[in-house]
């Protein structure tokens, strides 16, 4: 996950390869507390790993419930069968809807009717949220329910810590056109209390999102409950109703988050190679009502094949079709729709959306202010979204309101035809449903080498160039090349194939055009601080004085020097990279838009090696590293390939006198005044 303030996504051209989405978050937090609501254990498996569902975990255990890790993306929940082993609690719920809204009901109702009392608050945000409906249909129950601070809004305080009699006789009235959510938790809540009569739902207006109670039905019937339905507005309970453990159940992949990638089918042309995007984990026959997402972007000129419990998404009409669409039945997959809009034939428009006003965010004027900054014109109403695409596309510094969808339909804008970058800001709330979704997009989309933008930075031995350009990636969110690594890692891998590093087997001819060939095939990644070799942390074991000298003895291989350059330049990767070395701006990178070469006195570098070295408990004289550290320039600076020296373009950064975050501060000036993204 990009946990950095804004995220620069470089123009992008086209897309193709396979996806695997992580679990829909309405399933898996409905999932989680019908587990821990019912008698016996439940493994949940395909389980999504999000803030939402961190919190729903969190509170479940906070109230006493068992749950253990049963391996990746599992757990196992030993349910509670209805009763409190924890009467008093302070619960935090985040922004997430899927877990305030059902614990409300739940909670409300156990605490009436077992005698307790519990505290459910949330971020700013989620207090902003309304929850009026269902807390009027909990007090038509009996349930003690205060509003902490505004009437209708959390935080909440339900029950008083005394048993209260519960009335089950009439029906329980609730509104359904400002959340489906009211409804579906007064749905998992009740069959808690229908013990002694049917328990009646009368939903008092149109129901909204009518999908989402589909999947309240489905899963409430894998727990063993059946619900019956007269149309959208009247829903019983029946009388001994209760949980039971299924033992097992897996959780689908997120029909909302596969809209993002069916998008992108749409958008971007198939990568040469491939066969368009292959999204993993959800088919047409799924139990989430965005799957339905698919018949809008079919209508927009989308090629969707469903291919059992996988889509396989082309692009057909180009440019899309525009669309007139009440989207009440895909509420969150709608948004795409918004962003779809920007690629169309005219204007489209999006009604019946009135649910998006009370979202993470206003998401009607989220997406109006941020489509206008893109150029498009939009027209917004109490319910309803006008897109006409732009005529002339802007750059765009998109604010993403701590909306995961905001940020992630925003992301397809990058396939603009114009080629202008899109930043996003706070691209870490995608977290809330899909924490790796910019890494997952990034991996099946394509753009020219020479659009993702490479940041250089040179210099000479213990200038600081590896502490720099590791803490830039780390606050642009790029890739990060350490250069000098590079042959210490061919000869700790010569030295695990068995492969002989000796000056007279180097000469054999067949011997270094294999060890060229295990040059060009390293699987080699950098993190701040760290080396991963085929997957395995080396750091410590390229520091060895034998890795020292292997690398030493291959740096005179031809066919090493060679494959190495290539597989530096393969290491331009989106959305972009640090590279630090000796050569990167006029050798490897001789085109990269920043170049910076650090300087500093071999005086000031003997010094902070000095100190460096016996902060670690290593003795060390100052004199003999300031004579190693000018013998050793002396050498790069006349050796016959790639001598050091700055590029003629390179930004020239002293930084004697510097600390670290000094110099940072100098390069991401540079870098951000290069890109020259609007000022919100």
């Amino acid at each position: 996950m990009f946990d950095i303030p804004s995220l620069d996504i470089p123009s992008l051209s086209s897309a193709g390869g396979r996806v695997r989405l992580p679990g829909s978050k309405s399933i898996s937090n409905r999932v989680l507390l019908l587990a821990a609501l019912s008698d016996g254990p439940t493994l949940v498996e395909d389980l999504l790993d999000s803030d939402d569902t961190r919190v729903m975990l969190a509170a479940l255990r906070q109230l006493g419930c068992a749950i253990e890790e049963a391996g990746p993306a599992s757990v196992r929940v030993q349910g509670l069968g209805g009763r409190l082993p924890v009467r008093e609690a302070a619960l935090f719920l985040g922004n997430a809807g899927t877990a305030m809204r059902p614990l409300t009901a739940a909670l409300a109702l156990m605490a009436a009717s077992q005698g307790a009392r519990f505290e459910l608050s949330g971020v700013p945000r989620m207090h902003e949220r309304p929850i009026g409906d269902l807390v009027d249909a909990l007090r038509q129950l009996g349930c003690p329910v205060q509003c902490l601070q505004t009437e209708g809004y959390p935080p909440l305080r339900l029950g008083d810590g005394a048993p209260h009699p519960l009335h089950l006789n009439e029906p329980i009235r609730v509104r359904g056109d400002v959340s489906s959510q009211f409804l579906t938790a007064l749905l998992l809540a009740l069959p808690l209390v229908a013990q002694e009569h049917d328990v009646v739902i009368e939903v008092v207006t149109e129901l909204i999102s009518k999908p989402y109670i589909e999947i309240t039905l489905n899963l409430l019937q894998r727990f063993g409950v059946r619900v019956r339905r007269e149309g959208w507005q009247r829903f019983t309970i029946a009388r001994g109703s209760r949980y039971a453990s299924p033992g097992r159940i897996a959780v689908e992949a997120d029909a909302s988050s596969a809209s993002y990638f069916i998008a992108l089918g749409a958008i971007a042309p198939a990568t040469p190679g491939t066969d368009g995007i292959v999204i993993e984990g959800v088919g047409l026959d799924s139990i989430q009502g965005d799957i339905r997402f698919v018949e809008a972007a079919r209508l927009m000129g989308a090629e969707v094949v469903d291919e059992g419990n996988a889509l396989r998404v082309r692009r057909d009409t180009w440019p899309l079709k525009a669309i007139d669409l009440d989207c009440n039945h895909i509420p969150d997959a709608a948004m795409t729709l918004a962003v779809m809009a920007l690629y169309a034939n005219g204007t489209t428009t999006l009604r019946n959306i009135a649910s998006w006003r009370v979202k993470e965010t206003d998401r009607i004027a989220a997406m109006a202010i941020e489509g206008r900054k893109l150029g498009a014109t939009i027209e917004e109403g109490a319910d309803y979204l006008r897109v006409t695409p732009p005529t002339a596309w802007k750059k765009a510094n998109i604010h993403t309101y701590d909306d995961h969808r905001v940020a992630m339909c925003f992301s397809l804008a990058a396939f603009n035809p114009a080629r202008l970058p899109v930043r996003i800001e706070d691209p870490k709330c995608v977290g809330k449903t899909f924490p790796d979704y910019f890494e997952t997009l990034f991996s099946v989309c394509h753009t020219p080498a020479e659009r993702i933008p490479v940041v250089c930075i040179d210099g000479p031995t213990a200038s600081g160039k590896g502490t720099l350009a590791a803490e830039l990636a780390s606050r642009l969110g790029y890739h990060l090349l350490d250069s000098g690594a590079l042959y210490r890692l061919v000869g700790l891998a010569a030295e695990r194939e068995g492969l002989s590093t000796t000056e007279a087997d180097l000469r054999e001819p067949a011997h270094a055009e294999r060890l060229g060939r295990l040059a060009a095939g390293l699987d080699v990644r950098f993190t701040p601080g760290k080396t991963w070799l085929e997957g395995e942390d080396v750091t410590e074991a390229l520091r060895t004085e034998s890795a020292g000298m292997a690398a030493s003895r291959v740096s005179a291989v031809p066919q090493v020097r060679t494959a190495l350059v290539d597989l530096q330049l393969q290491m331009r990767r989106l959305p972009g990279l640090v590279a630090d070395g000796r050569d990167m701006g006029t050798v490897i990178f001789p085109g990269a838009p920043l170049k910076i070469y650090l300087t500093a006195s071999a005086g000031q570098r003997a010094q902070r090696r000095h100190k460096q070295l016996i902060s670690k408990g290593i003795p060390a004289i100052l004199a003999d590293l300031l004579a190693d550290l000018e013998a050793r320039d002396a050498r790069d600076m006349n050796r016959a390939h790639a001598p050091l020296k700055p590029a003629e373009d390179a930004v020239l950064l002293d930084n004697s006198e510097l600390d670290i975050e000094q110099s940072v501060q100098f390069v991401l000036k540079r870098w951000h005044g290069q890109q020259a993204f609007p000022v919100r």
